[in-house]
C-alpha cells in the first residue's frame, strides 16, 4: 500500500492509502464520522484485485490534517482536490455515512467526473433532533470539533441538498442498513426517486453495513459494479 499526503483545499493536507494496479479503474473510499481510511480495510481487500483503491482520511480525521473548521462542502472540496492531484476522472465513489453526504455533494458539484455512486446507509440531511454526543474521555483519532460542526448540518431543517439530487448523473447504489440501522430506510427510497438512475439494495446489518456484514457488502459492491461494467 502507498500512503500520500496530498494537498486538499485551502492548504490542508489530506492522507490517501493507496492499493491496487494503477491503470486499473479507480474507486474512492469516504468514511463516517470518527472513522478513518483504514476502518475500509476489508472493502479494500476485496476491491483491490480489480480497482485502484483511495482511501482518504478526511479533514480532521486520522492522519490528515485538523484545521477546526468543518463542513461537508469543504470535506467533498477537499476530495476533489485530491482527484485534481492524481489527475483521476471516471472515479467510482462510496461514502458510508457522513463520507455519503460528501460523495452526495461531490457528485451534485462534478457529475462528469464521477462514474458510478455507491451510498451506505445515507441520505442528505434532513429535518431531524439529534443531541450532541458527549465527548469520550482520552485521546481521540478524530478532531472532536468534527463533531458539532457536522451534527448542525445534519440537523439542518431545509433539505437543500435534496433538491440537487436528480443533477446526479452517474448510476447510484443504495445499500441500507435495515430496520436495525438508525436511519429511515424510506428515506433512502425517496433518495431513489430523486436520483435518475438509481438502486436499492438492504442488508439488514445496522448502519455500519460494510463492517458488520463484510462479506455481503462487498459482493454486492463488485456485482454491481460488474454489472454496470457491462452495460456501459
Amino acid at each position: 500500500m502507498d500512503t500520500q499526503t496530498l494537498p486538499g483545499s485551502g492548504g490542508v493536507r489530506i492522507r490517501a492509502h493507496i492499493t491496487g494496479d494503477s491503470n486499473a479503474p479507480a474507486v474512492l473510499l469516504l468514511h463516517a464520522l470518527g472513522d478513518r481510511a483504514t476502518d475500509w480495510s476489508a472493502a479494500t481487500a476485496a476491491l483491490a484485485p480489480y480497482f485502484r483503491v483511495i482511501a482518504l482520511d478526511l479533514r480532521g480525521h486520522g492522519d490528515s490534517d485538523w484545521p477546526g473548521k468543518y463542513s461537508f462542502e469543504l470535506m467533498a472540496d477537499d476530495v476533489a482536490a485530491v482527484l485534481d492531484v492524481l489527475d483521476l476522472n471516471n472515479v467510482v465513489v462510496i461514502g458510508h455515512s457522513m463520507g455519503g453526504v460528501v460523495a452526495y455533494i461531490l457528485a451534485q458539484k462534478q457529475p462528469d467526473r464521477i462514474a458510478r455512486l455507491i451510498i451506505e446507509d445515507a441520505p442528505p440531511p434532513f429535518p431531524r433532533t439529534r443531541p450532541l454526543p458527549a465527548r469520550p474521555s482520552g485521546e481521540l483519532l478524530f478532531d472532536w470539533d468534527v463533531v458539532p460542526a457536522i451534527a448542525s448540518q445534519v440537523n439542518d431543517p431545509s433539505r437543500r441538498w435534496w433538491r440537487h439530487l436528480s443533477d446526479i448523473t452517474a448510476p447510484t447504489l443504495l445499500i441500507g442498513g435495515g430496520t436495525s440501522s438508525h436511519v429511515p430506510q424510506e428515506l433512502l427510497s425517496e433518495v431513489a426517486g430523486l436520483i435518475p438512475d438509481c438502486t436499492v439494495v438492504t442488508l439488514d446489518a445496522g448502519h455500519n453495513v460494510h463492517h458488520n456484514a463484510p462479506e455481503d457488502f462487498n459482493t454486492i459492491v463488485l456485482q454491481w459494479l460488474g454489472s454496470a461494467n457491462e452495460t456501459r
